[in-house]
């Protein structure tokens, strides 16, 4: 390799302090993947606990929504990235986002399941 390749490849690389637009829709999509996680959990752990709900769909609908925003970004910033991994793109943003985002729905989806089979007492005991 020579110097001038050298220099063409760092300068079409972005650098470990640059934050590209690729990088900053990868990091929210990212965020976005871990909270739908977080309230997921805490929707199936609760259903009716601190989320504020008497039913307890808030929590899971809200991670479904979270998540699939989140996915939303990543599937974007993949699907726009111009250079591989490791090319300051967000590219690898981007997969995490869609993973932690679909883990986020698919448990938001459960929580929702749940929460709509649970019999409420003094409102759903008549009809069981």
């Amino acid at each position: 390799m020579s110097v001038r390749h050298l220099s063409a490849v760092q300068s079409l690389a972005a650098g470990v302090s640059d934050f590209s637009l690729g990088r900053l829709g990868a990091s929210t999509g990212g965020l976005l993947g871990l909270v739908a996680v977080v309230v997921a959990v805490l929707a199936l752990a609760r259903p009716a606990g601190r989320l504020g709900t008497a039913n307890g769909a808030l929590g899971a609908v809200t991670a479904m929504a979270a998540g699939l925003t989140g996915m939303a970004l990543g599937g974007l910033v993949a699907a726009t990235a111009d250079g591989g991994l490791g090319t300051g793109n967000g590219l690898g943003g981007a997969y995490v986002a869609l993973l932690l985002g679909l883990a986020g729905t698919a448990l938001g989806g459960l929580a929702l399941s749940r929460a709509r089979r649970t019999v409420r007492p003094g409102i759903d005991s008549h009809h069981a």
